[in-house]
């Protein structure tokens, strides 16, 4: 997601989301992971090559325990664009994962490393390698002695109805938006109150890029709205966003043509003269 990835704190990070999703995609829908039993992992660690030491950053990982004792570390990689070195960056991931177990004297007993890639990418299936050997030309003499890595790769907009309907987190309504959208059809909302309103917008400026999510995030109406915030309010925002535009633009044709005067122009439409004036101010915004 690169420097997409705004989130002041991901949707993913949450206990609640964070287990949803791996009890869902993992479990098929059992509760195995409890919310209680996950803690933060450090966000970065750090390689070294060529000399340097260079960052290298999950998007998500966590911790599932038992208890005291660490049982797995599990992490998430967003992809909205298919990354053909994918295996390799996974391995890399879950590399430097191991070597921190090897370097904790404290450790009271290993555990595994597992990585989720979730590609939320619409047009086609996930094609790009799912294996450390399909990234390579291996001379056929040298294959058995090149030591194989599968990676776990997620189309989040293929899920079906029936596993959707399984979350019980946020992360619902970010799977049956990519669904929808990946349909081609309309996206019709639930009345579901959403639980982590600011990081669920966000995740959808990230993946997205659509300036109507981040309008909505910007103006935080939808933060400081009473009773909950639902996928309804969210898109009555889009529509309303849409007739702001439209009456702005009317505003401004109506001045270019020098047919009416600011005050006329606000009597019509029942508004001040001075926002009509701010409204002419402002320099139209290509689509």
């Amino acid at each position: 997601m690169g420097k997409k990835d705004i989130a002041e704190k991901n949707l993913e990070a949450w206990n609640d989301v964070f287990a949803d999703i791996v009890n869902v995609l993992l479990f098929k829908g059992k509760r195995l992971m409890k919310e209680k039993d996950l803690e933060a992992d450090t966000k970065d660690s750090m390689i070294k090559a060529d000399g340097e030491l260079h960052e290298q950053e999950r998007d998500v990982s966590k911790f599932w325990k038992n208890g005291e004792i660490r049982i797995s570390i599990l992490g998430f990689e967003n992809q909205t664009v298919q990354d053909y070195n994918m295996p390799l960056r996974v391995i890399s991931y879950d590399g430097a994962s191991y070597k921190q177990e090897l370097l904790d004297t404290n450790l009271k007993q290993k555990y595994p490393v597992a990585t989720l890639v979730l590609y939320f990418g619409i047009k086609s299936k996930w094609t790009a390698p799912k294996k450390l050997r399909d990234c390579f030309k291996i001379p056929e003499e040298l294959k058995p002695f090149v030591s194989d890595y599968k990676i776990n790769v997620f189309n989040i907009a293929w899920l079906s109805d029936e596993q959707i309907n399984m979350f019980k987190s946020d992360f619902k309504f970010v799977a049956k938006y990519f669904q929808t959208k990946r349909k081609n059809k309309k996206y019709i909302p639930t009345t579901e109150e959403i639980e982590h309103v600011d990081s669920l917008l966000k995740m959808f400026i990230a993946l997205t890029g659509d300036k109507h999510f981040e309008s909505l995030y910007n103006e935080g109406n939808l933060k400081n709205k009473k009773g909950g915030v639902t996928m309804c309010d969210i898109v009555q925002g889009f529509v309303d966003e849409g007739r702001e535009k439209e009456r702005e633009e009317l505003i401004r044709k109506m001045l270019d043509a020098n047919l009416v005067t600011p005050e006329q122009i606000a009597n019509l439409l029942n508004i001040s003269v001075a926002e009509v004036k701010k409204i002419a101010k402002k320099v139209p915004v290509e689509a």
